[in-house]
């Protein structure tokens, strides 16, 4: 927002407060020294009039928050070295601005990936078929998860019409409890393990996707489809800071009775974790070991 802009809304509101002849007066910018070496370490300048800093950079998530350490060179590998919020430094008892305020987005950024939703027209560009639990809304998925457990009527009957039957592994991509983890992650792990799976001769069933999903879900898809195995990709709930973080649960032909031992976890896959593409081939050798062994989860480690 420019100055005369600035000026404009502080003479009407002086003047909806019955205030005349009002004069303009130049207005003042409080620059606080700790955003402003943030904002030099980003490269805008505070007074430069352009937008503010991501918050989200890594020249935040590495920022040296402490001054005058005795030792400066053991904060900064301690930093380098881990994403935990360390080194932020304080103002008496109470943290840095630039500390506070990278928080509080990240908190927002969190709230952000389990509230809103993957869009229809974004699945539609990448060929994904989307079905969806009972839950009818955001709202009912996160206050009632026994509806994200179990599958509406029509998801069924697309599912007995579209997809390949009794396939040896079926995979399936669900938002759970966070958009990111998809958007992110989609193109550096869907297609890579697809392949995978095809070129270690397996059958793969038809990929797609699951709205408001719940882990448990898995189960009457493999039952509906008859699939050997069921693997499901799906957002986990969002840490601060780290909304993109993908798990995948394999389970060796689930039934009514299947219990959550009986399902094998890779989790934390993402960019700052495991990398999407090695998590890929990690589940083709994981599907070979339970297509071997016939089981998966505890029992895989019998």
């Amino acid at each position: 927002m420019n100055e005369q802009r600035i000026q404009d809304i502080v003479a009407t509101v002086l003047a909806q407060l019955g205030e005349n002849n009002i004069q303009p007066s130049a207005i003042t910018k409080v620059i606080d020294a700790t955003a402003n070496a943030a904002n030099q370490a980003s490269g805008l300048s505070a007074a430069s009039g352009e937008s503010l800093p991501d918050l989200g950079d890594k020249c935040f998530k590495n920022w040296n928050g402490i001054e005058n350490a005795a030792e400066p060179k053991v904060v900064e590998d301690l930093i380098s070295q881990t994403d935990a919020r360390v080194g932020t430094g304080r103002t008496g008892p109470r943290p840095r601005t630039t500390a506070l305020l990278r928080f509080l987005a990240d908190h927002s950024r969190s709230k952000d990936t389990v509230i809103k939703n993957v869009e229809s027209s974004w699945l539609q560009e990448r060929g994904l078929m989307e079905i969806q639990t009972c839950a009818r809304d955001k709202d009912e998925y996160l206050t009632r998860p026994d509806m994200g457990r179990k599958l509406n009527d029509e998801a069924k009957a697309l599912l007995k019409a579209k997809c390949k039957h009794a396939p040896q592994v079926q995979v399936v991509l669900s938002d759970g409890l966070s958009l990111d983890a998809v958007t992110v992650n989609h193109d550096e792990i869907l297609p890579p393990l697809l392949n995978g799976l095809k070129n270690a001769g397996l059958d793969v069933g038809t990929p797609f996707f699951l709205r408001y999903g719940r882990v448990k879900a898995q189960d009457e898809i493999g039952m509906l489809l008859n699939a050997e195995i069921n693997i499901l990709l799906i957002g986990e709930r969002p840490g601060l800071g780290q909304s993109e973080s993908l798990s995948c649960y394999a389970i060796y032909k689930p039934t009514d009775n299947t219990v959550e031992s009986d399902r094998t976890v890779i989790s934390n896959i993402h960019a700052g974790g495991t990398p999407p593409v090695e998590a890929a081939a990690v589940i083709v050798d994981l599907v070979k070991t339970m297509l071997d062994k016939k089981a998966s989860g505890i029992n895989l480690k019998r």
